[in-house]
């Protein structure tokens, strides 16, 4: 096995983890390399269903080194809660590292998100509420805390010294909210300290030289989707990471000579949580099929996701800027009981008729848009056991090949259920 890295190649809720999963049975080394707890991964193993927001997926099988990436954001009391629901179904938690550069998301952050997101009469963006682009928000500003400041008595002090002050200037003026005296920061962060500590890896540096001296397997764990990327996304309706494939090399300690391959996740439709432009979402009892069919609600938040054709017009955008060098296709069997099948090729202008082929990075113009379909036809039986690419039926294969060739890009993992089991390596 080469060295993956696994993304989301929509506006997330691919379908990842269990792609993540399936691949970490071959990996040794599995690094979470972005996002927070906004990310919702779920993993169907031996009958047992389990619900990730930071932990990588691969802490499901013995042996492993799991570790949460420098450019991840960390809840401490989201962790500590996934941490305590592992336990009680006995997994394995001795290859779980926290890497210490990754970023703290204090109270405040959660806070201002929650005030930001209930307050915005115009430019809702959709966030969980978690905390996570304020958390980005401070990191890039400089005034963040990470992990390793927790072990530092002298390092934590200085730096609150410096960030306290600012923040509760902006706590108080511009939001109205609570402010923090230094000693609550401080009992806060003994607190976290305590939750952290069985897990961060100060030795990382050796760590990842020694997996990669030995030859060691690496599997690079993606959260959120392309479209949801700070810089190629719907921007502002985005997270505050990038979670595209080079992302991995910023938020691991890898360097991009590391990575052999990145796999798109994608699913045979497209959903979207949250707010912004989505040219091929469907409003319709077509919508609310795909929507009760696919089980479409936030592991995160539990919202209704919106549902929509397959948009190739993105997707082909996705395999540029997200490294892709494969597709592996989710849900697919979703269409079983489908007649037809729709597929977006392209976008037409409504005021002036003008075709988009390719992505128009400018999302205040989507309003204006509207989907240009082809028509496939469907299967009409179920495929759900099915093991191998070649005794899929043959409009599935179809529609799988129309999609290889519109996007340049070929499909090696097709899934056709959520267990693992229910999976063809193509």
């Amino acid at each position: 096995m080469s060295n993956k890295v696994v993304v989301g190649a929509q506006w997330g809720d691919e379908g990842k983890a269990k792609i993540t999963d399936l691949l970490a049975l071959d990996a040794d080394l599995i690094i979470r390399y972005a996002g927070g707890c906004n990310a919702g991964h779920t993993v169907v193993a031996n009958g047992k269903t389990f619900k990730f927001h930071l932990i990588p997926s691969g802490i499901l099988y013995k042996g492993k080194t799991c570790l949460i990436g420098n450019g991840t954001v960390i809840l401490p009391e989201s962790f500590e809660t996934e941490i305590n629901e592992l336990k009680k179904e006995n997994i394995d938690l001795s290859g779980l590292k926290i890497s210490p550069l990754a970023t703290i998301t204090m109270p405040w952050h959660t806070e201002v998100d929650g005030y930001s997101e209930d307050n915005a009469k115009k430019g809702k963006i959709g966030t969980t509420k978690k905390g996570i682009g304020p958390t980005y928000t401070d990191k890039m500003a400089r005034i963040a805390l990470k992990i390793e400041d927790l072990y530092s008595t002298e390092a934590l002090r200085e730096k609150l010294d410096v960030i306290l002050p600012l923040k509760n200037k902006q706590l108080e003026k511009v939001y109205g909210l609570k402010t923090y005296s230094k000693e609550e920061v401080l009992d806060l962060c003994e607190k976290y300290k305590k939750i952290f500590e069985p897990y961060v890896c100060f030795e990382w540096q050796k760590m990842l030289e020694d997996f990669k001296r030995n030859g060691k397997r690496i599997l690079f764990e993606g959260a959120q989707g392309v479209m949801l990327d700070v810089d190629f996304g719907t921007y502002p309706y985005v997270t505050s990471s990038n979670p595209i494939g080079g992302g991995a090399c910023t938020g691991s300690g890898y360097g991009p000579k590391v990575i052999d391959e990145v796999i798109g996740v994608a699913k045979a439709y497209v959903t979207r949580v949250g707010e912004g432009p989505f040219v091929t979402e469907l409003t319709d009892d077509m919508g609310d099929k795909i929507r009760e069919i696919g089980h479409e609600f936030g592991v995160t938040t539990g919202r209704p996701r919106r549902c929509g054709w397959f948009d190739a017009v993105t997707m082909k955008y996705a395999c540029l800027v997200g490294g892709l060098t494969s597709i592996a296709l989710t849900k697919i069997d979703v269409f079983d009981s489908f007649d037809e099948i729709k597929l977006c090729t392209a976008y037409k202008d409504k005021r002036d008729g003008k075709i988009y082929t390719s992505y128009p990075t400018n999302v205040y113009i989507h309003k204006y848009l509207e989907p240009i379909y082809e028509t496939h036809k469907g299967w009409g039986e179920d495929i759900s056991n099915i093991k191998r690419y070649e005794d899929l039926p043959q409009n599935a294969r179809k529609y799988l090949e129309r999609l290889e060739e519109i996007l340049e890009t070929p499909i090696s993992i097709v899934s056709v259920g959520p267990d693992r089991e229910q999976t063809i390596i193509k």
